[in-house]
């Protein structure tokens, strides 16, 4: 059985007063325990894949493996600033269609790729007009938390897969000492052609190496 998520203040999940990583390893614990899952597989793409990290952190003997998509447990640096003017750019009381939130994205990013991957946030409202599915605001003010590094107080000793896209720089070859020495039981694979969104560049080769990995 696979589940899968939207974390807080994200998709379906409600919006909170609080976005951190401690807090998303919390509600994936509850998720699990009230489903009377006590061992799991966890795979998890850029933030979902920190939150994953923290996970392994605090509850190690509930992961039986863990695939981390292109991010790595150290601190990052904003990146964001222009996907957030863009977003806080639009009135979203004032939007009339969904071209219209479109062409304020474009002209912003100018990457249709990254506008279109947004626009997957815009929901329109029973009582007319349109909403973000997304905690825009909270989102915004806790950004430095999403950036956070994930401390690891001993070893983690799940069996961990790190997938990367070869044209991504979020684990550069340099981090590779500091994650295995948090987690030793961790490989690093390279996905050749393909960006951060290795689901969307190379979804094929993603998927066989995840269930490889799960497999042996």
């Amino acid at each position: 059985m696979t589940f899968l998520l939207d974390q807080r203040d994200h998709g379906r999940s409600p919006h909170t007063t609080h976005f951190d990583y401690p807090s998303l390893a919390e509600d994936l614990y509850h998720f699990l325990d009230s489903n009377w899952i006590h061992k799991t597989i966890l795979i998890g793409h850029s933030m979902g894949g920190k939150t994953g990290l923290q996970f392994c952190a605090e509850h190690s003997d509930m992961v039986s493996k863990f695939v981390c998509i292109d991010i790595g447990p150290k601190e990052y640096y904003s990146g964001h600033q222009d996907v957030f003017d863009a977003l806080n750019a639009i009135k979203i009381n004032k939007v009339n269609s969904r071209d219209q939130v479109q062409e304020i994205l474009m002209s912003h990013l100018l990457d249709l790729g990254t506008v279109l991957f947004l626009m997957k946030n815009l929901s329109r409202k029973k009582e007319g007009g349109f909403e973000w599915k997304m905690n825009l605001p909270l989102l915004y003010r806790d950004y430095d938390n999403i950036l956070a590094a994930i401390d690891f107080d001993q070893q983690c000793e799940v069996e961990t897969l790190f997938i990367r896209g070869a044209n991504s720089r979020y684990i550069l070859d340099e981090d590779i000492p500091a994650i295995q020495a948090s987690l030793p039981n961790s490989t690093i694979l390279t996905i050749p052609d393909a960006g951060h969104w290795v689901h969307v560049d190379k979804p094929n080769e993603l998927f066989e190496q995840i269930i490889s990995f799960i497999r042996r």
